[in-house]
């Protein structure tokens, strides 16, 4: 047993259906303010009363993102979104605070994103194209997220916007030679469009910030996972493929022998980041957002399986693909920690307990079969 699955095991227990659950969403904003060590942390009463903006607002991590905007006292928050890949059942934790205005718009809209930019505070710069269909839709992609983007930042300047965070990934660095891989890692082994738009919004924000001082973060995720992964007619991430397996009592298809390393970092801590880039000193920046730990698939699946109380179950093993193939991916987070005085605080096995729970309530309430 590898010594990643042995720590996450050691921290977990099967989880039975009908066994009482905690309830979901249980790490709060103030519990997230209260156990913080870091100075930045106690800033974030700067974004009260403050007006922001979040583009993808109703999807994954963008709908986390609105929860703790909410919570720490934003006086609006506004959420613009075309539901193509978020969803309003994701909001619905906020938007009974009365102080989200969901608009269901494309940020493609030249005059409606001139009405929302105006008199914001913050943008969290989150709208995009999946990367599988940004293979499908290739003119798509360049539309939203390079030409859209670019009149985005425009507005921003025009309008006075304080700063912007950018939502990034670690796509940018492909396949890289350095584990873990540092900020300053090059894009060169990066061969998918997705990376190549998501680098060129980043050096969108660099040459504003040399024509115009714009202020701003980016925030290269990595693989992030928790609550609201999916939604009905929605790509399903191979953690939510596994789990329906497990559950079902199948073997989950694991691609290749199981090496393969992911950095998994729980979304409540991705949504965290972005408060604290909001309010951070730092600028004209890019940093790593996950956990700095690697996770192999096969010790992923086999702790997934423990906790769903399946722990006999084996996956099966599918071959490889060729195409677009990372076989390694871990996070050097020591640029987030001295920035924005950023670190992952949901344990891993705790996380995992989460998402489980979460598909388990919502999978017969919203067939996510």
């Amino acid at each position: 047993m590898r010594s990643d699955e042995r720590n996450i095991l050691a921290r977990s227990k099967p989880r039975q259906r009908g066994a009482r659950q905690e309830p979901l969403f249980k790490i709060g904003f103030n519990r997230l303010i209260r156990t913080s060590r870091s100075p930045q942390d106690r800033t974030l009463g700067l974004l009260k009363r403050k007006r922001v903006l979040v583009t993808g607002g109703a999807g994954f991590v963008g709908s986390h993102l609105v929860d703790l905007l909410v919570e720490c006292g934003c006086s609006q928050v506004i959420v613009v979104d075309n539901m193509f890949s978020g969803n309003a059942h994701n909001l619905r934790r906020s938007i009974g605070s009365g102080k989200v205005k969901l608009v269901v718009g494309d940020i493609r809209d030249e005059a409606l994103m001139e009405d929302l930019v105006a008199g914001v505070d913050t943008v969290f710069h989150h709208a995009a194209i999946e990367s599988a269909q940004c293979v499908v839709e290739p003119r798509l992609a360049l539309e939203v997220m390079a030409s859209a983007t670019f009149n985005l930042f425009d507005r921003c300047v025009r309008s006075g916007v304080r700063k912007i965070v950018m939502a990034s990934s670690a796509s940018v660095y492909g396949t890289p030679a350095a584990f873990p891989t540092p900020e300053n890692h090059d894009h060169n082994s990066n061969r998918t469009l997705f990376g190549a738009i998501k680098s060129f919004g980043e050096a969108l924000l660099r040459s504003f910030n040399e024509m115009y001082g714009m202020n701003y973060l980016v925030l290269r995720y990595f693989d992030v996972y928790g609550p609201r992964m999916c939604f009905p007619g929605s790509r399903k991430d191979h953690l939510v493929r596994w789990i329906e397996r497990i559950d079902a009592g199948l073997p989950p298809i694991v691609i290749g022998d199981g090496s393969q390393t992911i950095d998994l970092l729980d979304v409540e801590d991705a949504a965290r980041a972005n408060l604290l880039a909001a309010v951070s000193p730092a600028s004209d920046m890019a940093l790593n957002v996950g956990s700095g730990e690697e996770m192999s698939h096969l010790s992923l699946v086999r702790a997934l399986a423990r906790i769903m109380g399946r722990a006999g179950i084996e996956p099966m093993f599918w071959e490889d693909r060729p195409f677009n193939t990372v076989s390694r991916c871990c996070a050097d987070t020591q640029s987030a920690r001295q920035a924005i005085g950023f670190e992952a605080r949901v344990p891993l096995a705790d996380g995992l307990v989460r998402l489980v729970d979460w598909w388990r309530s919502e999978v017969p309430a919203r067939g996510l079969h």
